[in-house]
């Protein structure tokens, strides 16, 4: 039987894909606040970062996968301006609801979709947008290779795949980012979200996503005919950018 990884966990493709929407379900309340205590912010600075590489243009379209609570989303929306279109898709309902409701409230969903879709089998035709962002979701997806090879058949020539997600941390730092993750972040999830387990699985699923070069290479096996990164704190998080030529 074919097995994938839930963390440090083998389970069923069924299993993980049940378990990671079970995840997002029980955090969904808590999810902005977590990420801002996590990372003490900066999670918004490397989203700020990651817009700025997406080279769209008002007018243009644009897909955000896992799209969560909306962070990504939103700022494609701005830049892709009334005449563009932004696509929100994630597979959790409750995590797209939460995001279709903060964008309603920052009068930012004019020109936005939201559409609950799995990233591995994308349902939108081929060359149908200009960028296609994820971000912290490419981990959780359980064939990795088969969505990014989706991503890749909704882009248009030209357009570019932008990964934002936790990755391998530079060596001198790597002690002490696992003590953190593996102490105090279930601790903080199981007093803000009441969920110490769900913030378990997330320090091991970093740990078991693949590192900067192997990225590259599976978004390169999947089509793309550039693939790059840019290191973020140290390598805490980094920047993936595939293009289409």
């Amino acid at each position: 039987m074919k097995t994938v990884d839930f963390g440090y966990q083998k389970v069923s493709p069924e299993e993980k894909t049940a378990r990671v929407r079970g995840v997002f379900d029980s955090v969904a309340g808590s999810y902005d606040l977590m990420n801002d205590l996590m990372s003490g912010g900066m999670h918004r600075l490397w989203k700020r970062f990651a817009l700025l590489q997406t080279g769209l243009r008002p007018g243009q379209r644009a897909l955000d996968v896992a799209s969560g609570t909306g962070d990504l989303g939103a700022g494609l929306a701005q830049q892709v301006g009334k005449e563009g279109l932004a696509v929100l898709t994630d597979i959790n309902r409750e995590m797209l609801a939460r995001g279709r409701d903060r964008l309603i409230d920052r009068g930012l969903a004019a020109n936005v979709a939201f559409v609950i879709a799995n990233a591995e089998c994308l349902p939108f035709p081929d060359r149908s947008f200009d960028c296609v962002t994820i971000g912290f979701g490419l981990r959780n997806v359980t064939d990795k290779p088969a969505a990014l090879a989706s991503m890749r058949r909704v882009l248009r020539p030209g357009g570019r795949l932008l990964v934002l997600e936790f990755s391998k941390p530079r060596p001198e730092i790597r002690a002490a980012y696992d003590a953190y993750s593996f102490n105090v972040l279930p601790r903080l999830g199981g007093i803000v979200a009441g969920d110490a387990a769900s913030y378990r699985y997330l320090a091991e699923s970093i740990r078991m996503h693949p590192d900067q070069e192997t990225l590259a290479a599976m978004m390169r096996d999947a089509g793309f005919d550039d693939a790059r990164w840019h290191n973020l704190a140290a390598g805490v998080v980094a920047l993936h950018v595939g293009v289409v030529y």
